[in-house]
């Protein structure tokens, strides 16, 4: 076996380290890391807790009976938490798997990890995958599930290590809400991470699937069977494609997981977020999880139809929720946190440069609080506003509050026809922002373009919205009496997805609904989920 040897050589530099914007995203060590693969030592940067710590398992577990699927034991590391024996998970995982939760053991990516091969944009005859190691002709879906049992920690190796669940298989990661899943980097296991640290130190999960998307690099959109449209994976070298006609795909179930540190760019300006679902359908379940971090968005969805709910992002630098390529998608308690300052738009949602193909891009959010708190500038990205709607996209948004004291709430582009440009419905949605009138918005575009007084009006439109509004919320983004004396609106008529408590406010978090986030996600100084909940800058010890 091989020794895990390294040394983390830390300057002053790496109490500097700061998230980049979404056009600067860090290169690998840039200014925080060296790892040595030739020192026997793990520097710590931070004290050990008072807990007891870890202590590292004799050996790492075996998987399959025959062997077929076996991970690598690459010695011990050793952080603050303690030490851990280090499991390298193969490059291709051929038969359905669980990786068991042993006190003492990190399973490690190091590079790509393919769940199964890809089995095209239907179920396979005769068909070549396009993932590698899986040259021959596949007839039917190699079928893989990768299980991961609650409190299982998994880390990316730096740099583009990301797990990409592929059509024809699925991913079955369900923690509780005293055991989340997490999915972070080395350095937040070493303990070199701090509140000042960014993402960019690993890929992220990426969920490929048979559902109906847009933008095209084979096949045409509304094509059929193996002419369906499908695309790649921004960035990535070998192939990971995505889409077909299965709007019912299942890749499997996500739930009480984090994901830290994450988003690391595989070309250039193509960036991986933690979490990519692309072209899965309404048989995917995706609840309670926690993007931190991210050097590129917290989520991003490409094509197919899916729900989410329970969803928290904390520091994306760029956007905390992305959706195009026609994807489908509704959302329930929704908590979007930037840090101060920073981030690009707390959402962008379109199809641009796709403005005439169907599905439109259609993104329903009920319940959520999108939050830009800094009081003393702007944010620094590019989409300009709080929200960016834009190229063939429909948006609804009930019962939530977009605050953006120093920016503007929305933006609407339009770079197409009338027919074509976004739209938005909003009830019940409380905004504050700078500007009055229709100073709060902006409208533009290079075709039938919006102005921003138009924009205005899908807000001033219904009475139940609220364009003048001072919060008053508590612990960053719990409710406060101006949040609960918004009356809202029924969502039920959206889709059978939703649902609602009795009482019932704006926002995600209020007396009444303040357990869903507790524990299963971890605190910074972005966010306080309370004390069941660990700091993200370590490891939980149980």
């Amino acid at each position: 076996m091989t020794n895990l040897s390294r040394s983390l050589i830390i300057g002053t530099s790496v109490l500097a380290l700061a998230a980049c914007g979404p056009e600067q995203i860090a290169s690998p060590g840039t200014g925080s890391v060296n790892i040595d693969y030739t020192d026997n030592s793990v520097t710590n940067p931070t004290p050990t807790p008072s807990s007891s710590p870890v202590v590292a398992a004799g050996d790492c577990p075996t998987l399959t009976a025959d062997g077929s699927v076996a991970l690598t034991n690459d010695g011990t590391v050793s952080g603050p938490t303690g030490s851990y024996r280090v499991c390298t998970l193969p490059g291709l995982i051929t038969k359905s798997v669980t990786l068991p939760k042993l006190s003492g053991v990190l399973y490690r990516m190091n590079g790509r990890v393919n769940v199964g091969c890809d089995g095209g944009p239907v179920a396979p005859t005769n068909y070549t995958s396009t993932t590698v190691g899986c040259s021959t002709p596949l007839n039917a879906d190699t079928n893989v599930t990768l299980t991961i049992e609650p409190g299982v920690i998994l880390y990316g190796e730096k740099g583009a290590s990301w797990l990409a669940v592929n059509r024809g298989n699925k991913i079955h990661a369900v923690g509780t809400p005293s055991k989340p899943i997490i999915f972070t980097s080395f350095e937040n296991v070493a303990g070199v991470n701090n509140e000042n640290t960014g993402g960019s130190q690993w890929g992220g999960v990426v969920l490929l699937g048979r559902a109906t998307i847009t933008d095209c690099e084979l096949g045409t959109v509304g094509g059929t069977g193996a002419g369906a449209c499908q695309r790649s994976t921004e960035g990535s070298t070998d192939p990971a494609q995505f889409g077909g006609n299965d709007d019912t795909y299942n890749a499997g179930s996500m739930e009480y997981v984090q994901l830290r540190y994450s988003g690391f760019a595989l070309s250039t300006n193509k960036e991986l977020q933690a979490l990519t679902p692309s072209g899965v359908g309404t048989g995917t379940t995706l609840s309670h999880i926690q993007s931190h971090r991210s050097s590129d968005d917290g989520a991003e969805f490409f094509g197919g139809k899916v729900n989410m709910s329970y969803y928290i992002a904390t520091g994306a630098d760029d956007d905390s929720l992305d959706v195009d390529t026609g994807a489908r998608l509704n959302v329930q308690y929704a908590l979007l946190l930037p840090v101060p300052g920073q981030g690009d738009a707390l959402m962008e949602i379109d199809s641009n440069g796709n403005e005439g193909n169907t599905p439109r891009t259609n993104l329903q959010v009920v319940n959520f609080l999108a939050y830009q708190p800094q009081t003393s500038s702007n944010n620094e990205g590019n989409d300009k506003a709080a929200v960016l709607f834009r190229g063939n996209a429909d948006v609804t948004l009930y019962n939530g509050a977009i605050i953006a004291p120093q920016n503007e709430c929305i933006r609407m582009t339009a770079n197409t026809t009338a027919a074509n440009r976004a739209t938005l419905t909003a009830r019940s949605v409380a905004l504050q922002c700078s500007g009055t009138g229709d100073a709060k918005y902006i409208g533009d575009g290079s075709g039938d373009a919006f102005t921003a007084a138009q924009v205005r009006g899908f807000i001033t439109g219904d009475a139940s919205n609220k364009e003048d509004f001072t919060n008053t919320l508590t612990g960053t983004f719990f409710n406060g009496s101006n949040e609960d004396g918004v009356a809202v609106t029924s969502a039920t008529g959206l889709s059978s997805f939703f649902v609602e408590l009795s009482p019932n406010h704006i926002g995600a978090a209020w007396t009444g609904n303040a357990d869903w986030y507790k524990g299963w996600t971890c605190n910074s100084s972005i966010a306080n989920f309370g004390a069941s909940s660990t700091a993200c800058t370590s490891l939980p010890t149980t």
